[in-house]
């Protein structure tokens, strides 16, 4: 058995055989002390050091079917409340590390997400103009997730195939680049959106030729085709898109389409039901790529792959082509990500304007578990981290725009060090696979 480090608690149990030699149970102990690191900051800052004024949380839009009255919240109160939640937590995940139980996928995003909800109560509530609009919170949130959702769920095609996908930030940044030419010499918005496609795939089909066929390290060869990316792109840039921005680097502006009567509805309207093409179309490769791996034989076939491939090899399943569909799919989904950026986001690229959004998604899917829903609610998270500096920025906070700004960040450092729970990857992720 491999040796664990200090930081971990260990349990001896009896075989079931009739063999008398012990198994040792380990588990981390660093998942434990981050909730109980964020139940204590809780208790000090959302509890004794709330403000005692009112958070106003605005839900309704003059949209609406009907209107609803805005949230106020006594700051002080609610931060009581939720400290007392988050300590709950945190001696239920201790109670759990004591009895070696395993703790639930959704605890982490549950913990982070009253968390925040604490947080934005105490700094709104300390703010200038303690009232902010709950919808264009979120609605914002939502959109500066979707190119993290995107990235996540190439990020899942490839990984449960067994292979390692460092690249999504260089597919994003590909993507928008070939949207943006696209775009701009077509006028539509649908060949935007295909040249963003081919643009992904273009950089998931040199990842799959180097680490599926040529077995060369997937992490450098991700690393790799980053920067290589990043360098083009900016070159292209420099001496082409900038001479020719009105022929090259303006293409059409992707607007939101609102469905008639569902958009009406107070506050799941607007985030649901108002959205762009590709707002919708995230929605969709979200549930059809959580019921193809896990309701359909593709899925089974694919999770084979990425768990045993040389079991999957021995039933007639050819691993390797396997692995370099799922990498040039996701580089397709990926590459339809960044195309947000320069279709929705603003109207033309610029270099290396997906600023690290595809190291990002890699941290959701992390913090997802390799699972296409998880991975969701986590690009939800950190999109809703992202958007606050900007909501707050408005409601005259004092917590300092430079610390805002890294609070996405920080989230993902704390999802990718494991304080969140132990995450296991597909077992084969990683491994190049060579038939005997």
């Amino acid at each position: 058995m491999n040796n664990e480090s200090s930081s971990s608690s260990t349990a001896t149990v009896d075989r079931p055989e009739a063999s008398a030699e012990p198994v040792v149970v380990r588990k981390s102990i660093k998942p434990v002390l981050g909730y109980l690191g964020g139940a204590l900051v809780a208790i000090i800052f959302f509890a004794f050091l709330a403000p005692s004024e009112t958070a106003t949380f605005r839900v309704a839009t003059g949209a609406d079917a009907f209107q609803l009255a805005a949230l106020i919240i006594p700051a002080r109160a609610a931060g009581w409340v939720i400290a007392v939640v988050l300590t709950a937590l945190a001696v239920w995940a201790v109670l759990n590390l004591r009895a070696l139980r395993e703790n639930p996928a959704w605890l982490p995003l549950l913990f982070s997400a009253v968390f925040l909800a604490g947080f934005l109560i105490w700094v709104v509530g300390a703010a200038n103009n303690p009232s902010i609009s709950l919808i264009t919170l979120l609605s914002g949130s939502l959109a500066l997730a979707l190119p993290m959702v995107f990235g996540s769920m190439s990020g899942v095609l490839c990984e449960r195939s067994g292979v390692v996908n460092i690249a999504i930030e260089g597919q994003l940044l590909l993507g928008a680049f070939a949207a943006a030419i696209g775009g701009s010499l077509s006028g539509s918005v649908v060949v935007a959106m295909i040249s963003a496609a081919i643009g992904g795939v273009v950089v998931s089909s040199l990842l799959a030729l180097f680490s599926v066929k040529y077995l060369v390290n997937q992490i450098i060869v991700g690393v790799v085709l980053n920067v290589l990316v990043s360098g083009l792109t900016g070159f292209f840039f420099g001496t082409v898109l900038s001479n020719n921005s009105e022929l090259l680097n303006s293409p059409p502006r992707m607007e939101a389409i609102a469905i008639p009567l569902l958009s009406k509805i107070p506050v799941l309207g607007p985030l649901l039901f108002n959205q762009t093409v590709l707002g919708y179309i995230m929605f969709v490769v979200v549930a059809v790529l959580w019921v193809g791996l896990y309701k359909t034989r593709w899925g089974l076939r694919i999770r084979a792959v990425g768990e045993h491939p040389k079991a999957a090899d021995t039933v007639g399943i050819n691993v390797n082509r396997t692995r370099v569909i799922n990498v040039l799919l996701g580089g397709a989904v990926a590459g339809l990500g960044g195309s947000f950026y320069t279709l929705v986001s603003v109207s033309q690229f610029s270099r290396d304007m997906t600023a690290g959004t595809g190291f990002i998604a890699l941290a959701a899917l992390i913090f997802g578990r390799w699972n296409p829903i998880g991975a969701f609610f986590a690009s939800l998270l950190f999109g809703f981290a992202t958007n606050l500096q900007y909501v707050l920025a408005q409601a005259g906070t004092a917590v300092p725009s430079q610390f805002m700004a890294m609070l996405p960040y920080i989230i993902t450092i704390f999802a990718v060090a494991g304080l969140v729970g132990k995450s296991r990857a597909p077992a084969a992720s990683g491994t190049p696979y060579v038939k005997d």
